[in-house]
């Protein structure tokens, strides 16, 4: 996120050869993919997406958000930006109230929802880089590290499971 601008026009192409960019510095660093069952990781990403929330996620949009901008290109695309679009142009007009919170929950279950598909998305892109272009590497699966709901428990696997 840091590397480009927030309004810049980072079209498919542009994705395509910074992924290039960064596979290399992946097999270089010999980087391991981490790997975990669907189920498994849906319910870990509704968690992480309660942990943002409670971390201040509206606040952090807020700052970045402006009335009128499109929600289509640079920052203003990452995931929690465009969905809470709504909910923050009715708080700045008129406080908070009920009506709202209820937009903020539907704002948050299309966080989850849209994180959910760009997961899927992302492991079916993966799962091609090893099929149709021969991409061997190493991986983990880590299934078990995110079953566990406390999170100690879940930092204590994530240290014995994949660090190790």
């Amino acid at each position: 996120l840091g590397e480009i601008e927030p309004d810049s026009n980072f079209t498919a192409e542009d994705f395509f050869l910074k992924s290039i960019v960064y596979r290399e510095i992946f097999l270089t660093t010999q980087c391991v993919p981490i790997i975990v069952e669907q189920s498994v990781l849906n319910r870990r990403v509704d968690t992480r997406v309660d942990e943002m929330v409670n971390a201040e996620l509206v606040d952090e949009v807020w700052q970045i958000f402006i009335q009128d901008a499109y929600y289509t290109k640079g920052i203003r695309w990452s995931i929690g930006v465009p969905e809470m679009a709504r909910y923050l142009r009715e708080k700045k007009y008129n406080g908070v109230d009920e009506s709202k919170k209820m937009i903020l929950q539907a704002s948050i279950s299309s966080i989850n929802r849209n994180t959910c598909i760009l997961i899927c998305n992302q492991l079916d892109k993966i799962q091609r880089l090893i099929n149709e272009k021969m991409w061997s590497g190493h991986h983990i699966i880590a299934t078990d590290v995110f079953k566990e709901n406390r999170k100690e428990v879940v930092d204590e696997e994530w240290r014995n499971t994949v660090l190790q």
